[in-house]
């Protein structure tokens, strides 16, 4: 039997995570998954509970799980915290401890959203993109960082960097094989113009391309120019493969193209045979928890990725997508994508869906 280690977190996390639940039970009691689902404090509820945004424990489960899966961190009571005792600390610890150095993100406009995207329907229509972020390494791990005074008792901050060719080599590898399962095409994006890590990055890129993947079609585009692509002609890219901090902005970027943050999934994935760590992209959204208005369906098509990449049920996963794209089709919506339901009631919405794609 399979494990999935549930981190619900903080903020909205808990509530959709508990959609994803309630799937799972679903699918264990009709289809018979066969799925051990465990449950852990993360991020600022395991501060609150142990003093610490990610405790050994929970590290040491999640290592051993076959999956996992986090609802949302952080929020404005733990902003004081020292960095190391915030709640996204926990979170960066975590995926460093699972070394899942490729960050899988769909960028996909279900056909009843093209409206509810802030572009115009024919931009957003029948979009379908993959951004792999690399995401153990570059600035928000390189050393040195942090917060100096200097002699006339002013202050400098000092964020690093840093690129080894072994990194950017494994992650363009993840870009290329992906592109070969879909359109074949790799978009590599960085800052060569200005950084020498974005200079690095394109030439190992160029390098890697041209040795093991020249049946690949390859380009490479300034990341600015990138974030301006993606509103103005975003059915351009296929794969789109970048950095830990443009990745974490373009993906935002792009997840408006879908209509809301609310319907981005996420999966993190490190060497074969290693647990994954499935994410929804959006925050902890504290101006709405606790008032069953979240939107579920990222956390949902979250845990539809780990069946499918860490939990040996690739037709399971393609099922939840489908009933996903289903209940959207019948007019389900929370409020961020246009509608009226609650959290509950858009899990309901799913379930639904799922039990009518079980008939005849």
């Amino acid at each position: 039997m399979k494990t999935l280690l549930l981190l619900p977190g903080d903020g909205i996390g808990p509530e959709v995570s508990g959609e994803v639940e309630r799937v799972a039970e679903w699918l264990a009691r009709n289809v018979g998954l066969e799925l051990a689902i465990e449950r852990a404090p993360f991020g600022g509820a395991s501060y609150d509970a142990d003093g610490a945004p990610l405790t050994d424990a929970t590290k040491a489960r999640a290592l051993a799980a076959d999956a996992v899966l986090m609802g949302a961190v952080g929020g404005p009571q733990w902003a004081g915290n020292a960095r190391h005792l915030r709640p996204e600390a926990g979170l960066l610890n975590l995926r460093s401890a699972m070394e899942v150095f490729a960050n899988l993100r769909p960028i996909y406009c279900f056909e009843a959203l093209a409206g509810a995207s802030s572009l115009k329907p024919e931009i957003v229509s029948g979009l379908d993109i993959m951004i792999v972020r690399e995401l153990t390494g570059g600035v928000y791990f390189g050393q040195p960082r942090g917060i100096e005074t200097l002699p006339d008792g002013s202050k400098r901050g000092v964020d690093t960097q840093v690129y080894t060719t072994a990194e950017i080599e494994r992650i363009a590898r993840v870009a290329f094989e992906l592109a070969r399962q879909r359109s074949n095409k790799v978009c590599s994006a960085e800052k060569s113009n200005v950084m020498e890590t974005g200079l690095l990055w394109r030439e190992v890129v160029t390098d890697l391309h041209k040795r093991e993947y020249s049946d690949v079609i390859l380009t490479h585009m300034l990341a600015d120019n990138a974030a301006m692509q993606i509103v103005h002609n975003p059915k351009q890219f296929d794969v789109l493969v970048t950095d830990n901090l443009f990745g974490d902005i373009l993906s935002d970027e792009a997840a408006m193209c879908t209509g809301s943050l609310g319907m981005l999934p996420s999966a993190a994935i490190g060497a074969p045979g290693k647990p994954g760590l499935y994410e929804p992209i959006h925050g902890s959204a504290p101006d709405i928890a606790g008032k069953g208005v979240a939107n579920p369906l990222a956390a949902i098509l979250s845990f539809a990725m780990a069946l499918r990449l860490s939990l040996g049920r690739i037709d399971l996963g393609d099922r939840l997508f489908a009933a996903v794209a289903a209940a959207l089709d019948a007019g389900a919506r929370t409020r961020d994508i246009g509608g009226t339901l609650g959290t509950r009631e858009m899990g309901d919405a799913v379930i639904a869906a799922l039990g009518k794609s079980q008939q005849p």
